[in-house]
């Protein structure tokens, strides 16, 4: 009778023309006119224009909020100019430690991994770690001995290393008084067709950081939050304070409790952890597919695409 009952609400839900889409992040920081190239923000653009076409091709046949997610998040983690999966920031002892989560709004379950040095796609690890364990987090080497059992890729930390990383680091450590700074961060939330949404993170962390470091991304309720009663989250900025005002969770918490939309949400809930000193920003959407895209630096790469036929690819605080 449930399965009968379920299939009956999906139908309504088909035949109302609900709302699908995805929106996604890929990191906020000093994103101003005249930092890049017209050749570098290009590849940016399409960079984003890429991990958006990859999620929305799966809502638009069908398919389910978390495939969409996972894949916007591993497109991003392939491409090198993110700072996600190759193209990873530096630790303070040269090597990468990459952190990731995954949620699902349906169910409240939920995936996450951090400290991975060989696994190619922590995104797609937090997803197993999900569906395959009893657990929700797994870190270093027990996370990686897992992916092995599962048959999950492994390559060398080195796989991670690009030249623009060598490089952030070398200008950092040139600096007086260097300490570690934010870093982009990628992220993805989405909607599908039957009304359930999804959120994805996945950050190689903050440029310098103290090896064993973990900021708010892999943590669920801090960088990452889904829960098909308010919103799906993902987050970017200085993850240390993101932590302390426990931002995503919090923006769903003011729907539910205070009953505010997504978009007023998300800006006090942002407000927050800016004010302790953290800047950042986040995308999130409602059940409704309601998008914010709010931020607390000079700019963020975001895009996003709904089935009304809206969306945008951006970049700076005006375009």
């Amino acid at each position: 009778m449930r399965v009968f009952l379920a299939f009956l609400l999906a139908a309504a839900f088909a035949a109302a023309g609900t709302p699908f889409g995805i929106v996604i992040h890929g990191g906020a920081g000093t994103v101003v006119p005249g930092r890049f190239t017209p050749e570098v923000e290009k590849a940016y653009r399409e960079g984003l224009e890429k991990a958006l076409a990859a999620g929305y091709a799966i809502l638009e046949k069908g398919g389910p909020a978390l495939d969409a997610v996972e894949a916007a998040v591993r497109s991003m983690e392939e491409n090198p100019l993110f700072n996600a999966g190759v193209g990873a920031t530096l630790t303070r002892a040269g090597t990468h430690e990459l952190d990731a989560a995954i949620m699902d709004g349906a169910t409240l379950k939920a995936g996450s991994v951090a400290g991975i040095q060989h696994v190619k796609s922590p995104i797609g690890l937090a997803r197993l770690i999900m569906e395959k364990t009893p657990h929700v987090m797994m870190i270093g080497e027990g996370a990686e001995a897992f992916a092995r059992s599962q048959g999950l890729e492994l390559v060398p930390n080195t796989f991670f290393r690009t030249p623009k990383a060598v490089a952030d680091l070398e200008k950092l450590r040139e600096r007086e008084k260097a300490k570690p700074t934010t870093k982009d961060t990628v992220g993805a939330v989405a909607l599908d067709r039957n009304g359930h949404l999804a959120s994805a993170t996945s950050t190689g962390g903050m440029l310098d950081k103290l090896p064993g470091r973990v900021g708010d991304a892999p943590l669920i309720g801090v960088g990452t939050y889904a829960d098909d009663r308010t919103c799906g989250v993902s987050c970017t900025g200085w993850g240390e304070f993101f932590i302390r005002t426990v931002v995503a969770y919090d923006i769903s918490a003011q729907m539910a409790y205070l009953g505010i939309d997504v978009d007023k949400a998300a800006h006090a809930s942002l407000d927050k952890a800016t004010k302790l000193g953290g800047p950042g920003g986040l995308v999130a959407m409602d059940a409704k597919g309601h998008v914010t895209m709010p931020f607390t630096t000079p700019g963020m790469f975001r895009a996003f695409r709904l089935s009304d036929g809206t969306g945008a690819v951006r970049m700076y605080a005006d375009n």
